[in-house]
């Protein structure tokens, strides 16, 4: 029986992705061993389900699915930077979700119980707080120069783009790094 390592997301649109890559660019030039987030894999995660065995993917999608036809489709806007676990000492650099934060977690909320019901999901000890990885801190000197930067890109915005469906990625890891692939889309209803 094979296992899938997935997780939920929502999917970057072309415009909000080009703002994206202008700022991993621009956090590039004082950083420039950090290793980025390519922009085809660019999304914000909603939840991190780790190793799940392929059969179990029906009934996921079929969850997730009827979750999602319960929410209106909302707006999502990306705005303000900053690392993990501070910005003095950052190792994982992320833009933040303003517009649609709220409905992000609400999400969340409604997706994590029936996930634990199913069994492919373990609840997360930490709370949900939605963003976008921009990349990975993989030095010292990185981290000290970032440490300058992240300030002064604090009113940085990304776009405005509309949240339509969630989808389902894999997640392999190649020698290049991370390679995600979806493989399967859940629609939310209409928008107001």
């Amino acid at each position: 029986m094979a296992r899938l390592r997935l997780f939920i997301a929502v999917e970057i649109d072309a415009a909000v992705r080009q703002n994206v890559v202008s700022l991993q660019r621009t956090l590039g030039l004082a950083a420039p061993s950090v290793k980025w987030v390519e922009p085809h894999n660019l999304h914000v995660t909603v939840l991190f389900l780790g190793e799940v065995e392929d059969r179990e993917l029906h009934g996921l999608f079929k969850m997730l699915t009827k979750v999602c036809a319960k929410v209106a489709a909302f707006d999502l806007r990306l705005g303000g930077v900053g690392a993990f676990p501070t910005p003095r000492r950052p190792k994982t650099l992320w833009a933040g979700v303003t517009t649609g934060a709220e409905k992000l977690q609400g999400l969340y909320a409604a997706i994590e119980e029936p996930l634990i019901d199913l069994g492919s999901y373990r609840q997360e000890e930490r709370a949900y707080t939605p963003h976008l990885t921009l990349g990975r801190v993989t030095g010292d000197d990185d981290g000290e120069a970032l440490a300058l930067e992240l300030p002064k890109q604090a009113a940085w915005t990304g776009g405005q783009m509309e949240v339509t469906e969630l989808a389902i990625y894999t997640s392999e890891s190649r020698k290049t790094g991370y390679e995600y692939t979806v493989v399967g889309r859940a629609p939310l209803a209409a928008g107001d």
